[in-house]
């Protein structure tokens, strides 16, 4: 048995871009940012952050595209997914994703000071409505540091 199981919760790096494809099936892409801090030996605090290519796919993407924008801060559950594609050179392209099938809206700047508009779209899960993802064509600008 193997088990494909990712929890984050960090902070939206900017708007999502959420395309629709055939069949009226939404995809929404996004970066989410994770931070984890510490005290170095000398005192000095330090923070590192790490940055995750999020895909929701259907009616909880159709969700992102309304509710989420940057800064917000999400609780996502999903599963990892790494792909490859041949880029225009003909070199071998790899990207790893997080394919988001739960998510809760914890707030961000807009949610702060009693209007929380959130909660009309939290929690919200997506094995109610899944089916295979479909095939897309990876966008070229996606680089890799190594």
């Amino acid at each position: 048995m193997s088990v494909n199981k990712v929890i984050l919760v960090g902070n939206v790096g900017k708007d999502p871009e959420v395309r629709y494809l055939d069949k009226d099936v939404a995809v929404a892409n996004f970066p989410l940012a994770t931070s984890e801090s510490y005290t170095a030996k000398n005192g000095e605090k330090v923070t590192t952050t790490e940055w995750h290519n999020i895909v929701i796919w259907r009616g909880l993407a159709k969700v992102v595209e309304q509710y989420v924008k940057k800064g917000d801060r999400l609780y996502i559950e999903g599963r990892i997914r790494t792909r490859s594609w041949d880029d225009k050179e003909g070199n071998k392209r790899y990207t790893t994703e997080i394919y988001g099938d739960n998510m809760e809206m914890l707030g961000g700047p807009r949610h702060q000071g009693g209007n929380n508009d959130n909660q009309h779209a939290a929690p919200q899960n997506e094995k109610d409505n899944r089916v295979s993802e479909p095939d897309f064509e990876p966008n070229e600008e996606d680089d890799l540091p190594f």
